[in-house]
């Protein structure tokens, strides 16, 4: 979304010489899960070949013998990945083994698993990437899966002054007479900043995990019960999945500016081009934007080594109505683990709720140094969403009046009122829809009915969409924006809803091909999760897990995901060379200094995590 590096690494990147249109030379035609299939579940490969007919395939055992065979489905030239691909179907395989090998004509895949719950881990080490991203704390060998992995603390007593002065644009700030001590929380992604708008996406997304298997009831509940994660809170007799949510709440509620402070922003809507002006508003219970550095750091940066002075950044609407819908979240969740907490929480909600409603339309600034802008132009969506989960906790009538005069109320991603599109950091309207759609008793009943049944049309389409595509995704056309394997997990969340709320094993079909796909079900025969499958991803856009530029420095721990094909905003050095010569699905690079196509982040492993726990609780 937004990084600088050094030219030494971008120097690196244009030496190695992306470009390729295709998978690299040592790809297998046979793509398929590299991590397995589950025994019940469904078993799709795709193979890369021109040939216009039927192939035949058989499946053969450690032994050689023969235990399965047919013919392949010739799907024929694939534009989303520039290849002419067969897929095959082979899951009336339902035996359990190992080294199990697809052969298509004169392909042979290399060996794969059959198993009850081939990802069991998976939803563990996708959580573990938010502890290895803490800020203010060390990270400890006892919590790491290697020792080169852990590293001090980073911004340990991290007080920070407001903004001023001028911004890259030349617009003057005049900052604020406070600091705020803001120590905590998570790294957003390879840098070293901290945002609010997508710190709230990603907390959600770990509560509604929660929720979910909570509501579903079973085997879920208790996937993340005390000492099932390797967290230093682990023992303290809470959910860990909550413990390592709570360390990015507390953090939230750092950023939100105490009562009777007035401060200057830009308020609504402003020329193009022209300078932007700036009135004075009431900025109490508003929350910062973000938190980072005055300039962009290079590559490999530790945390703990980081020069740059640490700076808040105006407040805006968007954040304030993060911290609204996240705090009213936590309340209800905390309400009989931690009640004055809970109430810590809600109080910092409704607080936040009165400033946005007071302040409807304060704009993030996008020309500050050091940092990504997350910017937003439109809060109907934040507002949706906040009502929404107010409602949830509070059960208070007047935020149903409220809810009902959104243009979004009851609608999905593609249904209803207005369509609320896929759950994204600039886009969370739909994060209210599935809170009402799950957390029990919160609608009248026909309303829940109107919910569910819109969500579930959405995913509808997306189930129908993948059979167009040669690789299965449940996504149409072929712009792949930055963060598209995110994007992905994402709409595997409405559809795993759709699940839970249908029973229709369609819905849960089309997870699992989600899945698949980031796990090597693809054109690049990579899995896009650092340490699965035959083929991970190595070098990731981080500034601590950076061994690619500097030795000294480690490779990724397990279960971090890359943002992926990127076609729409190539514009680091890497994606540069690829521009013209790649496929949607192909425009991607495993090197550090590829962005745009390899930053990791936590807003797409978040949505992994539900993922991966969803699939496990069935």
């Amino acid at each position: 979304m937004r990084k600088r590096v050094t030219a030494s690494v971008a120097a690196m990147a244009l030496a190695a010489g992306f470009g390729a249109a295709h998978a690299e030379p040592d790809a297998n035609a046979v793509r398929m899960s590299q991590v397995g299939f589950e025994t019940q579940g469904p078993k799709t490969a795709t193979v890369e070949d021109q040939t216009a007919r039927p192939l035949p395939w058989r499946i053969v055992d450690r032994s050689g013998a023969v235990v399965a065979q047919g013919a392949s489905k010739v799907f024929g030239q694939d534009a989303a990945s520039g290849q002419s691909v067969h897929t095959v179907d082979f899951q009336s395989l339902q035996t359990d083994g190992k080294a199990y090998r697809l052969i298509v004509g004169s392909h042979e895949s290399r060996p794969f698993s059959i198993q009850q719950h081939p990802h069991a881990r998976l939803k563990y080490d996708a959580l573990a990437y938010f502890y290895q991203n803490r800020a203010g704390v060390p990270i400890l060998g006892d919590h790491v899966a290697r020792p080169d992995l852990a590293r001090a603390a980073g911004h340990p007593h991290e007080v920070a002054a407001c903004f001023s002065g001028a911004d890259t644009a030349g617009v003057v700030w005049p900052g604020c007479d406070y600091t705020l001590d803001v120590t905590g929380g998570w790294y957003d992604a390879g840098d070293h900043g901290k945002y609010v708008v997508n710190a709230g996406i990603s907390v959600w997304m770990l509560l509604n995990t929660y929720e979910r298997a909570v509501a579903k009831g079973g085997p879920g509940a208790s996937a993340f019960a005390d000492g099932k994660v390797d967290i230093p809170e682990a023992g303290n007799g809470v959910n860990d999945l909550l413990d390592e949510a709570r360390y990015e709440i507390e953090f939230l509620l750092k950023m939100q500016i105490a009562d009777g402070v007035k401060l200057k922003f830009p308020v609504g809507a402003q020329a193009p081009g022209q300078p932007l002006t700036l009135t004075e508003i009431d900025a109490g219970g508003m929350v910062h934007h973000k938190v980072h550095d005055a300039q962009w750091t290079g590559l490999p940066m530790a945390p703990a080594d980081d020069p740059q002075p640490r700076l808040l950044y105006p407040p805006s609407t968007a954040a304030t109505l993060n911290l609204a819908a996240v705090g009213a979240q936590c309340a209800r969740i905390w309400r009989d683990i931690d009640p004055a907490f809970a109430r810590q929480c809600l109080t910092a909600s409704q607080r936040a709720f009165r400033a946005a409603l007071r302040n409807r339309d304060v704009r993030a600034g996008e020309n500050f140094a050091g940092g990504g802008a997350y910017g937003d132009n439109d809060f109907s969506d934040e507002f949706y969403w906040a009502t929404a989960e107010l409602l949830a906790t509070t059960r208070n009538p007047a935020y149903l009046t409220a809810l009902k005069t959104s243009p979004y109320y009851l609608g999905g991603p593609l249904s209803g009122k207005s369509a609320t599109g896929d759950p994204g950091f600039s886009w969370t309207a739909s994060l209210g829809s599935l809170t009402l759609a799950t957390v029990p008793d919160v609608l009248p009943p026909e309303d829940l009915v109107t919910v569910r049944a819109n969500i579930v049309a959405a995913a509808r389409a997306y189930v129908d969409a993948g059979y167009g595509q040669g690789y299965g995704l449940p996504v149409e056309g072929e712009k792949y924006e930055w963060g598209s394997n995110g994007a992905l997990m994402s709409r595997a969340v409405i559809l795993g809803s759709a699940f839970d709320y249908t029973g229709d094993w369609n819905f849960r079909n089309a997870v699992i091909w989600s899945l698949d796909y980031v796990l090597g079900r693809n054109p690049m025969d990579r899995s896009y999760v650092t340490g699965y499958g035959d083929r991970p991803v190595q070098n990731p856009h981080h500034r601590f897990w950076a061994h690619q530029a500097n030795p000294a420095y480690p490779l990724p721990p397990v279960g971090a995901l890359s943002g992926g094909p990127n076609n729409q905003a190539m514009i680091d050095d890497v994606a540069k060379t690829l521009v013209g010569k790649c496929a949607a699905q192909t425009c991607w690079a495993d090197h550090i200094n590829a962005y745009a196509l390899n930053e990791v982040a936590i807003n797409w492993n978040a949505p992994l995590v539900w993922v991966a726990a969803f699939i496990d609780d069935h």
